[in-house]
């Protein structure tokens, strides 16, 4: 995980909720994270909490704040 950019408050971080596996796995973006200082853990933000299916956090890029790696 890479630091907060001193200048912004920009989330490092998207929270993704995943459901399915592999090619058919269907990614929603449900909130964004910030890492502390030391870069030992990171403040989280959700839109909702699912009861199902499985959370990804993924580094956003650093060019607009689009997530680098998420499927959607």
């Amino acid at each position: 995980m890479k630091k907060q950019n001193k200048e912004t408050n920009r989330p490092t971080h998207g929270v993704y909720h995943v459901q399915g596996e592999g090619d058919k796995g269907f990614w929603t973006k449900i909130g964004a994270a910030w890492l502390h200082k030391d870069e030992r853990g990171a403040n989280i933000i959700l839109d909702c909490v699912p009861l199902t299916g499985r959370l990804v956090i993924r580094e956003l890029s650093e060019e607009n704040g689009a997530n680098t790696g998420a499927q959607q």
